[in-house]
């Protein structure tokens, strides 16, 4: 059987987490990204308040490098507990 391949690594990969806005959402973040993507440029990221200031969108490019690493990526990120979704 002929496995699908729906990305061709490496490639640029957006990232969206949205979580509960708080002084240390940023930083936690930020640390995940970087354990998973160490060339990840954060100053070339860009984040977003609600109406409200409850929550905090932040969006980030890294180059992936394989599937296994974008899960690993996405499940860290899920485990936080401010985060409410990863996009």
């Amino acid at each position: 059987m002929t496995e699908l391949v729906l990305l061709k690594f490496p490639v640029d990969y957006p990232v969206k987490v949205v979580g509960r806005a708080g002084s240390l959402l940023r930083a936690e973040i930020d640390a995940i990204m970087l354990r998973h993507a160490p060339d990840l440029d954060v100053t070339k990221t860009s984040e977003r308040a609600s109406a409200n200031g409850n929550y905090l969108s932040i969006s980030y490019t890294i180059v992936a490098r394989s599937a296994e690493q974008v899960s690993a990526l996405a499940a860290e990120l899920a485990a936080q507990p401010h985060v409410l979704m990863v996009i």
